[in-house]
């Protein structure tokens, strides 16, 4: 059945026709180690699993995804990507080293159904490293060139559907098209959070992107879509000097961020509501040694939370119904400074309330807890950006485009690939 999400209709994979050869569109962008070109983190790999196993149960599966950017030291092949996704499936992931070319569309054209096979890398093709409307998209040289050699076109790439690039808007336009599993689960989640009447809804926004975070705050004092703001890290020392209080060594961190404009930003929403908190106190480092200092006298480097916000926070969130976690209270890559966000997702879970996580760090911390509480959890996004996008109001292409592909192939349900023996059927 199809999602309601910003007033858009969404097809699941449940509104498809039947489709012998189907594109899906996945993102398994994930740490690389530069020197050995080994995978850090398959979380990402694992989320897409069940639209893999159940797409690959009827049909024949061709997999797109990119890595990295042009220029950057992540920026790679897929090879490495198709076994590691071999290992998890427990199926034979086939990898071929071409997108668009002759070899890509020979593999394509002879694969059976219940085979997989993985192109390579999207972005080693310029058209997948544009931002373009899904119009202009349709029509270049990636889908004329893929789209008539399949039935259907699934977007499981939540993380990437903030991008108007070919992979996640070009073929919807050209092939029915619904969201996978884990797209669904992400949107259901999100729907959960951002419409549903359920409150207190309660939003602890940290990490470094100050950008980002003043965008959500922004929209969330709009649309009156939190009853609390909790700010941690370096969110928390942008407000506390917007505040007038002077967050000492952290200064330096926000003035490289473009601290004169995002002061000026938080000065505007802390004079529009009284719901956005700042810590109580902080846990910094000070010549080697941790110690908890009064936020109003930061000496050291701020790293964590103290624990009087700790509880302050934790009183809040113990009356919530929904609770939104994005970005980590510390630099928890440091045993030393885990423990604020650790308390924090404890109490969040223990409130009994629908709990959405945003950002690889909660998978670390969600891993360390009891059984009981790691049950309940609500929803662990796979999203950094994208996730942000739909917090903050801004337009989600991906989302767009597969709403638009409702429309035109409910209209004309026999456009699609190519019915010939070349082609999807």
């Amino acid at each position: 059945m199809p999602l309601t999400v910003r007033g858009m209709t969404i097809p699941t994979l449940e509104d498809l026709p039947p489709c012998r050869k189907v594109l899906v569109r996945i993102d398994v962008n994930s740490p690389i180690d530069p020197a050995s070109g080994e995978i850090l983190d398959v979380t990402r790999f694992k989320a897409h699993l069940a639209t893999l196993r159940e797409l690959a149960a009827q049909s024949a599966v061709v997999i797109m995804s990119h890595q990295g950017r042009p220029g950057e030291p992540d920026f790679t092949h897929l090879q490495r990507h198709a076994e590691v996704l071999s290992r998890l499936l427990g199926l034979n992931v086939e990898y071929v080293d071409d997108v668009i070319g002759p070899e890509a569309l020979r593999r394509i054209r002879g694969l059976k159904p219940g085979r997989i096979l993985m192109l390579d890398n999207t972005r080693i093709v310029s058209e997948d490293y544009i931002e373009a409307p899904a119009e202009v998209h349709a029509r270049g040289i990636m889908v004329s060139r893929l789209h008539p050699l399949f039935d259907c076109y699934v977007n499981d790439a939540f993380a990437a559907s903030h991008r108007s690039q070919a992979s996640i808007v070009g073929f919807p336009l050209k092939l029915p098209s619904a969201a996978g599993r884990l797209m669904e689960a992400e949107l259901r989640a999100l729907s959960r959070v951002i419409d549903s009447p359920e409150r207190p809804k309660v939003y602890v926004l940290g990490g470094s992107k100050l950008k980002d975070m003043l965008s959500v705050i922004e929209n969330l004092v709009k649309t009156g879509g939190a009853d609390w703001i909790l700010t941690t890290g370096l969110t928390a020392l942008l407000f506390l000097e917007a505040k007038g209080v002077d967050v000492g060594e952290a200064k330096k961190a926000l003035v490289s961020k473009g601290g004169h404009v995002l002061l000026e930003r938080a000065r505007g929403l802390l004079s529009h509501t009284d719901r956005i908190l700042v810590p109580e106190d902080f846990k910094v480092e000070r010549r080697g040694s941790v110690e908890v200092v009064p936020a109003t006298r930061i000496e050291g480097t701020p790293k964590d939370i103290g624990p009087e916000t700790v509880e302050k926070y934790s009183s809040i969130l113990s009356k919530a119904r929904l609770v939104v976690m994005k970005g980590p209270a510390g630099v928890v890559e440091d045993p030393r400074f885990r423990e604020g966000t650790r308390r924090l997702v404890e109490a969040a879970l223990s409130s009994g309330a629908f709990t959405l996580f945003g950002g690889g760090h909660f998978n670390v911390i969600i891993s360390e807890l009891p059984a009981e509480l790691r049950s309940r959890v609500g929803h662990i996004s796979t999203a950094g950006g994208a996730l942000v996008y739909m917090l903050s109001g801004r337009p989600m292409p991906g989302l767009e485009a597969l709403a638009k592909s409702l429309l035109i192939h409910a209209r004309h349900p026999g456009q699609g690939g190519s019915r010939g023996p070349e082609g999807g059927r």
